[in-house]
């Protein structure tokens, strides 16, 4: 499933929660959204879920546990964010969740239209489902797709994410497990990291390397978010004595977008 805020992980280790808190530390975002909680793992990449750790230690938050759960009272908070943001979706859960009914879902789309001075980032690891529903969305400009790819053996998820039409459609390599080459035709945008907190999973400076290379030859934006570790920020975010901070050229149409409107309304 998605990765939890880094905000929630330092507070998780602090032994503190902001639970009501929608900023967050997470490079690639400026919020997090949860109109779903809980999950359930589906492959490698969820073993050291923070998500779930979360639900367990504040059971209290949490009255169905990590059970998928409709929250349809947190549904229309972005509307109340006056500030353009890009905003990641179920940092706590998975959109394309199999218990996810598809009007709720159209629900979540027609809020994440209604707020187009936002950018929605949606992460699945749920590659099925994202193409089976897909064709029953009606995608907004402002919301952009991605899957997660933690190791070769789910390379072809980025197979099915081709056939989604989103404005935007990326890669979450997080937490890296293992050497991957990609077929980037049509993505545009990668983001790679490294897995943090106890018991977090090795990443080889020369997988990341790769995937730098690959999205250099294919003309696509690489973000490089972190090292991982036993702390999200114990590695650091430099590769090779740089900083990849680099988001798809969507971005920075949607700001022109809303400064053009701004001078249209004054």
């Amino acid at each position: 499933m998605p990765l939890v805020s880094i905000e929630c992980r330092r507070n998780l280790q602090e032994g503190v929660v902001r639970l009501s808190s929608t900023n967050t530390a997470i490079e690639w975002t400026d919020k997090t959204w949860n109109p779903t909680t809980g999950c359930n793992k589906v492959s490698p990449g969820c073993k050291h879920c923070y998500a779930e750790t979360i639900t367990k230690r504040f059971p209290q938050h949490f009255p169905t546990g990590f059970k998928f759960t409709l929250r349809p009272d947190r549904l229309k908070e972005p509307t109340s964010w006056r500030k353009p943001s890009r905003v990641f979706v179920n940092s706590m859960s998975d959109l394309f969740h199999e218990q996810m009914t598809l009007e709720y879902l159209q629900e979540v789309f027609a809020v994440m239209r209604e707020c187009d001075r936002h950018v929605f980032q949606i992460l699945t690891k749920r590659h099925e489902r994202l193409l089976e529903l897909a064709p029953e969305l009606d995608w907004p400009e402002n919301v952009w797709m991605g899957v997660s790819v933690e190791n070769q053996d789910y390379a072809h998820r980025v197979d099915y994410l081709r056939q989604v039409p989103a404005e935007v459609r990326f890669l979450s390599c997080e937490p890296l497990l293992g050497p991957l080459h990609l077929d980037l035709k049509g993505i545009h945008w990668v983001i790679v990291g490294g897995e943090s907190g106890l018991g977090h999973r090795p990443i080889h400076a020369e997988w990341v390397r790769s995937i730098c290379a690959q999205s250099r030859a294919a003309g696509v934006a690489f973000f490089f978010k972190q090292w991982g570790g036993i702390r999200p920020k114990a590695g650091g975010r430099e590769l090779d004595r740089r900083t990849y901070d680099e988001m798809p050229e969507a971005w920075e149409r949607h700001l022109r977008r809303l400064d053009k409107s701004r001078l249209v309304a004054s």
